[in-house]
Parts: C-alpha cells; sequence; structure tokens
C-alpha cells in the first residue's frame, strides 16, 4: 500500500502537481507557517467551542498561543430539520446542517480585513424514540462531526487564500434555485416559493421544515 502512495505521488509531481499545505515543498511551508500564526478567536456554546478546538487542532496553533500574525472570527450555527415523515407524524432521520462564516484580520492596532468564506456541512442519524441517551449520543456526536468537517473546510479555503490571495466567494442566495410551493396558500403576491435546501431539494420534498421559505 505504502508503494502505491509513494508512486501516486511521485507520478503526480512529475505532472506539477503540488499539495496545497505540504510541507515538502517551499511555498507548501509558507502556507503551514502562515497558518500556524492564526489565533482563533472564542466561539459561544458548546458546539462553537467543538469548532475552535478543531480549528486550532488542525491549523496547528495551540489553545495558549497569543495572537501572532493573524486573528481568525467564525460564526457557526446548527439547524435541525425532521425528515422520513412517517403516518402518525414522527420522524425517522434527523438531519443537521451546520453553516459557518469566517473572516481573517491582521493582529495589530487598527486590524485589517484579508479574507472571508462560507462553510457549509449536512449530516444526519436515525431518530431513537424512547432512548433518550442514544439520542443525545447522536446529537453529540453529530456536532462532533460537522465540527471537524467544517474546520477542515475553513483550513482549505485559508489555505487557498494564502497560495493564491484570491478571496473564497460567499453563498448567494440568488444562485439557489426556487421551487413553487403547492401546499402553501395563494398571498396576495402569488405562490410562495421555497429555495433548495443544501442537499438540492426543496423543503416539500423531504418533509423537513423550510429555513428558506418566502411568499414574496
Amino acid at each position: 500500500m505504502r508503494r502505491l502512495v509513494l508512486l501516486v505521488c511521485l507520478t503526480l509531481s512529475g505532472c506539477g502537481f503540488q499539495p496545497l499545505y505540504g510541507s515538502r515543498s517551499e511555498e507548501g511551508a509558507r502556507v503551514n507557517r502562515e497558518m500556524q500564526r492564526i489565533y482563533v478567536a472564542n466561539m459561544s456554546e458548546r458546539t462553537g467551542q467543538q469548532l475552535r478546538l478543531a480549528l486550532q487542532e488542525q491549523l496547528g496553533a495551540g489553545s495558549t498561543k497569543a495572537p501572532d500574525g493573524y486573528t481568525l472570527n467564525v460564526s457557526f450555527g446548527i439547524n435541525a430539520s425532521a425528515i422520513d415523515i412517517h403516518s402518525d407524524n414522527t420522524s425517522g432521520r434527523i438531519r443537521e446542517i451546520g453553516n459557518a462564516h469566517w473572516r481573517l484580520y491582521t493582529v495589530e492596532a487598527s486590524p485589517k480585513f484579508l479574507a472571508e468564506g462560507d462553510a457549509t456541512l449536512l449530516d444526519g442519524a436515525n431518530a431513537t424514540f424512547e432512548q433518550y441517551l442514544a439520542s443525545t449520543l447522536n446529537d453529540e456526536t453529530i456536532h462532533a462531526r460537522l465540527a471537524e468537517g467544517l474546520a477542515g473546510i475553513i483550513r482549505q479555503q485559508i489555505a487557498v487564500w494564502f497560495r493564491s490571495q484570491i478571496k473564497p466567494s460567499r453563498n448567494n442566495a440568488d444562485d439557489v434555485p426556487s421551487y413553487f410551493d403547492p401546499n402553501a396558500m395563494p398571498t396576495r403576491n402569488g405562490q410562495p416559493y421555497q429555495k433548495a435546501g443544501p442537499d438540492g431539494f426543496p423543503a416539500a420534498a423531504t418533509g423537513r421544515t423550510d429555513l428558506n421559505s418566502t411568499d414574496e
């Protein structure tokens, strides 16, 4: 297996491929050093603490390290929705969507804004009725996975910025497709519609609560 991985790495490097923040290349080592100078600002609530710890681990900066080169501010939230609705109005699965928006600043008397980006990750677990401990453990496990996954996405976006100085694009609601809601009552502005979720489907198609509905 090791020989296969080594062969693939040699083949890719021969084609000009370089790891984004690998330590073998000079540019990759520079990106690594810059990411280690990022101080992750405090985040509220338990889920925010989990994301902060994951970012600190993946960026390579210790939790006690004072701000040096950069400060990373992250706003983070999780939306839960029930899908797989049964005839008795119970749900067979809980889907949770983690959304994070990050902003990178310099550390100086008047901090300068450098870059920002968005990260979205979808996870879920089967509902376990009358098994409260199992349900709580499932929820905590989902939040931990979301924190780890979002930290990886944010790390990659920051590395891209350090490498190219191109700011990641922000989520644009205008680019999300919309669908008419056939079950909603018409309003004075016409038939309400729903925007697609991160999975590409509107809420009406899956039975979840629509967080992006509009009657405009």
